[in-house]
């Protein structure tokens, strides 16, 4: 995600217009900067009366990680579709995507079950070759 500028850069946009040092579309180009943007903290500014930016509030995950953990400390092997059904039964309904953040977060790792079969279609080989093992007798030069 792209990181958002800073207040220096507002300050020097906000101020180059204040002092009339061209036009929105101007400046934009000036600072290397979208002239969406500009108008954005230009409108900003006249509502807040500050160049400041507003941080960002993000919410905080609604994920219970004490019960994460003990429910794969109960079941090591538990696959991510099973955690999550456990965790609906426990009544905390959360995605797919959010407890895999959660497992990155916690450094635990999805691992390959050794105890699955194998699957039974074979491997396809490039473009219809054969194996290598072989040599066909009509692709050797004359003698």
């Amino acid at each position: 995600m792209a990181r958002a500028y800073g207040d220096d850069l507002r300050k020097k946009v906000l101020g180059a217009y204040a002092s009339g040092k061209g036009t929105l579309r101007q400046l934009a180009e000036r600072f290397d900067v979208s002239y969406g943007w500009v108008r954005k903290i230009l409108a900003a500014e006249r509502a807040t009366g500050s160049h400041r930016r507003v941080p960002q509030r993000r919410r905080p995950s609604g994920v219970d990680v004490d019960l994460v953990r003990r429910l794969i400390e109960r079941k090591p092997d538990i696959v991510l579709r099973e955690l999550r059904e456990e965790m609906l039964g426990a009544g905390h309904a959360v995605s797919t995507a959010q407890l895999w953040r959660v497992l990155k977060r916690l450094n635990l790792r999805l691992k390959k079950s050794r105890s699955t079969p194998p699957s039974a279609t074979p491997k396809p080989t490039g473009r219809g070759a054969g194996s290598s093992s072989k040599r066909s007798g009509g692709s050797r030069p004359k003698t």
